[in-house]
């Protein structure tokens, strides 16, 4: 009689178990999704901190220069464009 009592309860500690991982993943994603994920203030860069000025950056460029040298590599921006687009900026060549 006691044998049949005892044999489901092999089983529980494993149920909690994923109960407990089941929380800690539910918690991770509410976290990530309320705090916009892992950066901030735009896309992460390569090899730095995403931070203007910091590691990933190259010196004296300012984050709107970095965005507009991207657009004109990609052909987005004409050479005549460009050019207008850093006097705007007050920004050398």
């Amino acid at each position: 009689m006691m044998g049949r009592y005892w044999d489901g309860f092999g089983l529980m500690w494993l149920w909690g178990l994923l109960l407990l991982v089941g929380i800690a993943v539910l918690v991770l994603l509410a976290v990530r999704l309320f705090t916009g994920g892992t950066s901030r203030g735009g896309p992460a860069q390569p090899g730095g901190s995403g931070i203007p000025g910091g590691p990933g950056f190259p010196a004296g460029r300012s984050q709107a220069r970095l965005i507009l040298d991207e657009r004109f590599a990609r052909g987005e921006l004409t050479a005549e464009q460009y050019r207008e687009s850093l006097k705007v900026l007050g920004e050398e060549p």
